[in-house]
């Protein structure tokens, strides 16, 4: 789930390095969990420009992105880098009640519970091609979600992009049909 062509042994080099830097943390937030922590990444400046090229690759890689969108907070720390090297515009989407102005929302289920996304109305110019950044799919609620609130404020999401995908949750399922799902890192098992 990389790269969608063969790595060189620097990409391969990069992904041993990021896969480093990510912690388990066990029960987190509540028993059960098992917490993906991604702050390795950002406390090695080495690591963390590993993780930018390697996401800026991916996107290379996708038809058009007019637009990077990150989600929430975690995909605010690797969209703004991913959009200023593609030389495109970011727009956040928050959590309900951070965004000034008129804003569209969405309602989603995740593993600790229910919470709503929003966008500003006018952050994603009509017919915009979208890419949706954040650190982690698990379940993919929260992404599914961020793609349904891009197609009703217009925009067309031509791929999702995060850092770690917990594949045995199977969040993928989740997402519209038709949706491209793209990680650095793939979880097979707990």
């Amino acid at each position: 789930h990389f790269l969608a062509f063969k790595m060189s042994a620097e990409q391969e080099a990069r992904l041993q390095r990021i896969k480093s830097a990510l912690v388990d943390y066990p029960d987190f937030p509540k028993p059960g969990i098992v917490f993906k922590d991604i702050m390795g990444i950002l406390a090695s400046p080495s690591i963390f420009a590993d993780t930018i090229d390697s996401m800026v690759d991916i996107a290379k890689g996708l038809p058009q992105v007019d637009l990077v969108v990150g989600l929430e907070s975690r995909g605010f720390l690797f969209g703004p880098c991913i959009a200023q090297r593609l030389g495109v515009g970011f727009a956040p989407i928050r959590k309900a009640g951070k965004l000034p102005g008129r804003v569209e929302s969405e309602s989603y289920t995740k593993e600790y519970g229910q919470d709503r996304f929003e966008i500003q109305a006018n952050a994603v110019p009509p017919g915009a091609q979208v890419m949706l950044v954040d650190d982690l799919v698990a379940l993919g609620g929260t992404m599914a979600a961020a793609v349904r609130l891009i197609q009703r404020v217009g925009g067309n999401v031509t791929g999702c992009l995060v850092v770690v995908e917990l594949s045995f949750l199977n969040g993928r399922a989740r997402l519209p049909e038709g949706t491209l799902l793209k990680s650095l890192v793939c979880i097979d098992s707990e």
